[in-house]
């Protein structure tokens, strides 16, 4: 899998991505199941891993630290993300009492050098702010990325899920581009092509990030009539390609110029995503593939 720029002031990434934010029970948060998945990631050419500080319970990072411990693979040859803004109630952090979002300044130091501290690493490739926090000091909160980015603890700045304009509100305030926006997307979840997003990420030059490629599990075994009717047509067009379902769907965002976010432990669904880049989907077939979701 040949690494690509993810935009034109951003690093070279794998055009598939891992994720960490479904690693929220205690089964999946073991050196032996984290240090598995990566190593198979490895092998398939995913070399970009996405974490945030509250993945798995707030335990991912640490786990995954270990596991780069372990040495069965350089750090120069990884890419890391890691991400704070969204904070959620757990029993391991008391302070929080209710879901909300802290892009401070205070905050995103504290989070930067826990990150570094827990992922046992002198740097994060890119260093992101999921969702806009209405209170914060926007200068402040930007003049400390740009110090953060200066000092090499963080080379770049993304963001995570949010709007045209709340891209664009903190874009003014930076010295340095944003290099990527988290969004999700998926047949299941078309609202990125609709409202904007998809066409601002493209006009900053930057290849859209996209989680819940497949709807959470849904696409494939959802029972509502959207799932039901999207999962027909993916099963009809797949089999024109000699493709499973999953596979489809991915190649469906693929057409897009997206670069999928993988949140399975499944290795079987692993494959099927990274199978989907050998599946070109013609333009009728991705159009009949999006009127399917809209239920046209």
């Amino acid at each position: 899998m040949d690494k690509i720029y993810l935009s034109d002031a951003g690093p070279k990434v794998s055009p598939a991505i891992y994720g960490f934010w479904r690693w929220s029970t205690e089964v999946d948060n073991t050196v032996e199941t984290m240090e598995k998945i990566v190593n198979l990631c490895l092998e398939l050419g995913i070399n970009t891993f996405d974490h945030a500080d509250v993945y798995g319970s707030w335990k991912s990072e640490e786990v995954f630290g270990k596991v780069l411990a372990q040495r069965s693979f350089k750090r120069e040859d990884i890419v890391l993300f890691t991400k704070c803004g969204l904070n959620i109630p757990n029993p391991g952090n008391p302070d929080i009492r209710i879901k909300h979002y802290n892009t401070s300044k205070e905050h995103i130091v504290q989070s930067v050098d826990n990150s570094l501290r827990k992922l046992k690493t002198d740097y994060i490739d890119i260093f992101l702010l999921d969702h806009l926090d209405p209170v914060s000091n926007l200068e402040e909160t930007a003049l400390q990325l740009d110090q953060l980015r200066s000092s090499g603890k963080i080379k770049n700045i993304g963001v995570a899920n949010f709007t045209v304009f709340q891209h664009q509100l903190l874009a003014s305030y930076l010295r340095t581009p944003i290099v990527t926006n988290h969004i999700e997307l998926n047949l299941l979840n078309t609202a990125a092509l609709d409202n904007g997003q998809l066409d601002y990420i493209k006009q900053k030059y930057m290849r859209p990030l996209v989680s819940a490629p497949l709807a959470g599990g849904r696409i494939e075994t959802g029972t509502d009539k959207l799932a039901i009717r999207v999962h027909q047509k993916l099963e009809d067009i797949g089999k024109k390609y000699g493709a499973n379902v999953e596979s489809t769907a991915v190649a469906w965002l693929i057409k897009l110029g997206a670069l999928p976010i993988i949140g399975t432990t499944n290795e079987q669904r692993i494959r099927n995503i990274v199978n989907a880049f050998s599946v070109d989907l013609d333009r009728q077939d991705w159009y009949e593939l999006y009127l399917a979701s809209k239920g046209e």
